[in-house]
């Protein structure tokens, strides 16, 4: 068994106050910590990837705030209290400050990671 905290996870991106934190948590699956302030729009890093969306999907829970999770069919609020799955085919946007935590495909996760550091 593992237990794994926020302040011991490496920063994996950061910027403008988006700070998303990630780490194996076993198997073949991540676990993400992720902050998002107000206004915090993801659609512009994802461009490039399948339909300009996250193509990873992700199951978690919203600490904190809401979001607006835009896919190709529309979009789905949702907000602290939440447990959630986002199946591929996503981008966040930030109604208010979030926090939340997710678990994802390791392999998938890294490439999107990796897609969006090398546009900064």
């Amino acid at each position: 068994m593992t237990a794994i905290t926020r302040g011991d996870t490496p920063v994996a991106v950061e910027g403008d106050g988006v700070e998303l934190r990630t780490q194996p948590a076993g198997g073949d699956l991540s676990v993400a910590f992720v902050r998002l302030p107000a206004g915090a729009d993801l659609r512009p890093a994802l461009q490039g990837m399948p339909d300009d969306l996250c193509p990873c999907p992700h199951w978690g829970y919203m600490l904190k705030g809401r979001l607006k999770m835009v896919t190709k069919d529309g979009e789905e609020v949702y907000e602290a209290g939440q447990a959630f799955h986002w199946p591929p085919g996503h981008a966040p946007v930030a109604l208010e400050d979030c926090e939340y935590v997710d678990f994802s495909p390791t392999a998938e996760f890294t490439a999107v990671l990796d897609h969006i550091t090398s546009r900064s």
